[in-house]
């Protein structure tokens, strides 16, 4: 497969073929030292992504887990599956700027291997339930992640997209109502 930076630019097949650290940058809200993928591989829209999370000894966890023998946190692990899911959600969002994701659940994590410095994740996420309803859409995915061709970790996330004004605390039914 080529691998293209355009987040707009279609595979044969109707998958997204790639995207780099700029056009993730234009669909995630997170930044350093919070964003965990680096890279996109394939996109199939509302069915699979796969991402890439390169781990280095920069990483600011890795000061205290732990001194003299650096693992990444489980609970990154799937911070980076979800960031992985989110960006195949947000990618079919005109409005995404308005917008915010919201975990609402995780189950079955369950972590296989520790994760080092020098690893190069591979986040394979797919929907599982994907489900639109006016000013919300909801979706829950199943992800795994590899180094090399062992799994790591695995877990099922779920998560919704909302108004980003209803996570600031704004009554959004009282905007543009009679003063």
């Amino acid at each position: 497969m080529t691998e293209s930076t355009h987040p707009d630019s279609e595979a044969p097949s109707g998958a997204k073929s790639g995207l780099d650290i700029h056009d993730i940058l234009k669909i995630l809200p997170h930044r350093y030292p919070l964003l965990l993928i680096d890279r996109v591989l394939e996109i199939r829209r509302k069915e699979r992504i796969v991402a890439i999370k390169n781990v280095t000894i920069n990483e600011p966890f890795f000061n205290g887990h732990f001194p003299g023998l650096p693992i990444m946190p489980g609970v990154l692990i799937v911070e980076a599956i979800a960031q992985a899911g989110g960006a195949l959600l947000l990618t079919e969002v005109e409005d995404r700027n308005d917008k915010v994701i919201v975990f609402t659940g995780i189950e079955r994590a369950r972590f296989r291997r520790p994760v080092s410095p020098g690893d190069q994740l591979r986040l394979e996420v797919e929907v599982v339930g994907w489900r639109m309803m006016p000013r919300m859409i909801a979706a829950k995915m199943h992800g795994s992640a590899y180094v090399a061709e062992k799994r790591v970790a695995e877990a099922t996330v779920s998560c919704q997209l909302i108004d980003s004004s209803r996570g600031r605390g704004e009554d959004s039914d009282r905007t543009g109502a009679a003063e």
